[in-house]
């Protein structure tokens, strides 16, 4: 007979505890003898993993001089947790197979919208439950509306791509409140070209419609919904309008909102803009579900550009403090959960050639997104018909990224130099999107090679490395405060977050 020493009996029993409380969410759910929330927030960051929120708020401590981090909202909230991502079909996820395993709860397949892996049988997702139990709905995003993320939570189609069928599923759906960023293709889908993912986070070439379809924006209003796109009538919306489609006055690449980093104030309504009207709209005697998808994150992700990942962060964490400033009248009532679908780029807070160092307030030099300057290089190399000079590209990069200006600590190496010379030759002598086969996608990806250069030299100056130009596969961090909060504790699976959801509103 074994004997086993005391302390290795109370070993034991530790390992056994930590082995049950992590894999718990089944139980704990089965358990749950609480009440439902009347008010639920399902904040999505897309792309956003642990680096992205925690890189904004070392930036943000090193801007004010602090070393350390300066916490976002988000991370203020009590209850933390971790789930996995992965999809029936692939290991590193996709937004349309991660947005509907947590509106549904049921693992899919890549590109798939609100239906099962075979792509033969709908969905019903969290947002539809919950108009079922009386609550009102709101969707909002910072990309198109029709987008993957959103989509997933009323669409039922079995590809991302087409567009022009998500929209008529949108207005399908009776959702109260939409808002953010316009439709794509309200005129058809036309010739849609599976592979040029570039599309998908609001780049590449427009559609051709061979036929056009009948416009699904038309067809939303015959269905009862009123659109706004201008800061006017976004601000006259009041409490007691319903079957509200809300659009970006002024939409960026994709029908999006223009990155945060690029609006201007006044002209631009922002995510928190959107989310705030949402409450005031969504707010009635029976409650609300609201879903606010931070969908830019992922883009500026796959563009290995820090600096603008750090303000959609911000932009993000704007609007969950205008949900935590409602909890905090409504706190025996309210659920707010903030959560990713997956974590894009394989951002890292360390780079090889810093060692240990960090310098994050290098970041602050940059002044306009990847998009807004890689259309400068674009218009640069119009305009100049190969008559192109470095000196001019070094002057754009000196502008915008602050690359060269040694009084903001910048200046740049012989090594850096060569990057950015053998960059800008690449962008004035290449007319095509690189493809993963190219010899140089490993440096530049699928975007202008001069203004991805940019960004990984400010990058690792400041401290900051990138492995992929697109998802990876790490866990993702999930906040939550309220009603409900402690069964979105521990570590589980994505598909866990809406059947815990499931749970509380069928307690209503």
């Amino acid at each position: 007979m074994i004997r086993l020493k005391p302390i290795t009996i109370c070993f034991i029993l530790a390992l056994a505890f930590g082995i049950s409380s992590v894999f718990a969410q089944p139980s704990e759910r089965d358990n749950y003898k609480g009440s439902a929330p009347k008010y639920i927030f399902y904040f999505i960051g897309d792309g956003m993993g642990l680096s992205q929120a925690n890189t904004a708020e070392a930036y943000l401590a090193a801007i004010n001089n602090t070393n350390g981090i300066q916490k976002l909202k988000l991370n203020t909230l009590p209850k933390q947790g971790f789930y996995t991502t992965y999809a029936t079909d692939r290991f590193i996820t996709g937004s349309a197979a991660a947005g509907t395993a947590l509106s549904t709860g049921i693992k899919t397949s890549i590109s798939t919208v609100g239906m099962d892996a075979k792509r033969q049988t709908p969905l019903k997702t969290i947002a539809e439950l919950a108009k079922e139990k009386d609550y009102k709905v709101g969707i909002v995003s910072s990309v198109s509306i029709d987008h993957a993320t959103p989509a997933s939570f009323y669409a039922h189609q079995p590809s991302r791509s087409m567009y022009y069928n998500i929209s008529l599923d949108l207005s399908k759906s009776g959702f109260n409140y939409f808002a953010g960023g316009g439709f794509k293709h309200p005129e058809g889908d036309g010739k849609i070209d599976q592979k040029n993912t570039m599309a998908n986070f609001g780049m590449g070439g427009d559609v051709v419609l061979e036929k056009k379809e009948s416009n699904s924006i038309k067809i939303a209003e015959s269905r009862g919904y009123r659109f706004t796109n201008t800061v006017k009538e976004f601000k006259a919306l009041k409490k007691g309008d319903d079957k509200i489609i809300s659009i970006a006055p002024k939409m960026a690449g994709g029908n999006s909102l223009p990155y945060f980093i690029d609006q201007k104030g006044k002209s631009d309504i922002s995510l928190a803009d959107f989310t705030k009207k949402g409450i005031e709209l969504l707010d009635n005697p029976k409650g609300f579900f609201m879903m606010v998808e931070g969908g830019k994150i992922d883009w500026a992700c796959h563009a290995n550009d820090a600096a603008t990942v750090i303000q959609e962060v911000l932009q993000f964490d704007n609007a969950v403090a205008v949900a935590l400033d409602f909890y905090k009248k409504h706190p025996e009532e309210t659920l707010i959960l903030v959560a990713g679908d997956h974590e894009t780029g394989g951002m890292a807070m360390g780079f090889a050639g810093n060692h240990y160092e960090s310098a994050f307030a290098l970041l602050q030099h940059q002044n306009i997104s990847y998009e807004n300057f890689s259309e400068i290089i674009a218009k640069y190399k119009k305009k100049k018909e190969g008559k192109y000079k470095l000196d001019d590209g070094l002057a754009l990069v000196k502008k915008h990224f602050g690359l060269g200006d040694a009084e903001k600590g910048l200046e740049l190496s012989e090594f850096e130099m060569q990057q950015l010379q053998n960059a800008f030759e690449k962008s004035m002598n290449y007319n095509k999107a690189m493809k993963k086969s190219d010899q140089f996608y490993l440096l530049y990806g699928s975007y202008d090679p001069f203004t991805i250069t940019a960004c990984h030299i400010l990058s690792q100056k400041a401290g900051i490395g990138w492995t992929s130009f697109s998802h990876t596969a790490a866990p993702i961090p999930i906040r939550s405060i309220g009603v409900g909060a402690d069964l979105f504790t521990g570590f589980f699976d994505n598909t866990d977050v809406p059947k815990n959801l499931i749970k509380l509103i069928e307690k209503r």
